[in-house]
């Protein structure tokens, strides 16, 4: 593993910069997961400071309000540990069991009383997110967090038969499971725009989103499949390249990084058929303004984005992952 050597890329759009609010997001974090009686075990909060996902909001959103990247930083804080508890966990192993903790989620998530502190943590969030939200965001946001949540029992489902995806299977499954969705919901929030239906359902600009978001995703695997291959983890782009092409991991490593360029020009192109679209259906105003809005921060954020992966010790130094990881937090969905 040490061995593979990480694809040369150019990434085509420039970085917006960091937000100057890091540090206190970080700690408004941390103070966050104490208040809500997140007791994270000590392999898991060494994980967590690796993680770095006050870096990863103050990338992708350098010019948001201090109360919206904390907000928001909760947010990831929150969705790595479900990501780190049903991925390298028991979760995540036992269908059975993951799929009552994800119901439990989504039905916390439409209302229920919440039981166990990552249910309050979910429930306190959702009501200072959603609170003054227009419904068709709400709709929005609601369905993208969904979809995330439920592709971990997908996984446990597959794993637990013995399945592992096709690569088109694959691709379409990552879209939600990468979470990145939710936070191109949370991006209105922070731009101070509201995108009407009509908006939402201009092809290019579902394009966008499906090629902002396929970018996150691969890579996310390009830099985690040395961890992942580590727990025997089948749901990764180049791990699914290397089955399906017989090739060594290294011919499958450089594929993803050519795939990955593609999907930066997927971007690109989207951006100009969502101008064509919206001089076609004659959309002006606020929806134009919000949508060029998109546009322009979108870019920022896949920058944001790869960059945040190539700094961040938890893609940079798999060597550091524990041994007990795969114990450390189940606590979290114990009644």
């Amino acid at each position: 593993m040490s061995q593979i050597t990480l694809p040369a890329f150019h990434m085509p759009f420039e970085s917006a910069g960091c937000h100057p609010g890091l540090a206190k997001t970080r700690e408004a974090a941390w103070e966050w997961a104490g208040t809500q009686e997140l007791n994270l075990s000590v392999p898991a909060r060494k994980k967590m400071i690796r993680t770095r996902p006050e870096l990863w909001i103050s990338l992708i959103f350098p010019n948001a309000s201090q109360q919206d990247l904390d907000l928001f930083c909760q947010w990831l804080f929150w969705a790595f540990l479900v990501d780190d508890e049903f991925d390298d966990g028991p979760a995540g192993r036992d269908p059975r069991m993951c799929g009552t903790a994800i119901a439990r989620l989504v039905d916390v998530f439409d209302g229920a009383e919440p039981d166990v502190p990552m249910e309050r943590a979910l429930a306190g969030l959702r009501d200072r997110t959603c609170r003054g939200r227009s419904p068709q965001w709400n709709r929005q946001f609601r369905r993208d967090t969904a979809a995330w949540l439920w592709t971990y029992y997908a996984e446990a489902v597959e794993r637990a038969a013995g399945q592992v995806p096709s690569r088109a299977e694959f691709a379409k499954h990552r879209r939600d499971s990468v979470a990145m969705q939710p936070f191109l919901d949370l991006h209105e929030i922070t731009a101070g725009i509201d995108l009407p239906d009509s908006a939402r359902s201009l092809p290019a600009y579902i394009a966008l989103r499906n090629a902002v978001t396929d970018h996150s995703g691969l890579c996310n695997d390009i830099c985690s499949f040395e961890k992942e291959a580590a727990l025997g983890y089948e749901h990764n782009a180049v791990r699914l390249i290397q089955r399906d092409r017989g090739c060594t991991l290294q011919e499958a490593v450089d594929e993803a990084g050519i795939q990955l360029a593609r999907i930066a020009e997927r971007v690109r192109r989207a951006e100009t058929e969502l101008i064509e679209e919206m001089d076609a259906a004659d959309i002006t105003g606020a929806t134009r303004t919000a949508l060029e809005r998109c546009v322009r921060d979108y870019r920022g954020l896949v920058r944001g984005d790869f960059d945040y992966h190539a700094r961040a010790e938890r893609y940079t130094r798999p060597d550091l992952a524990e041994r007990d990881e795969r114990e450390s937090l189940s606590q979290f969905f114990a009644a």
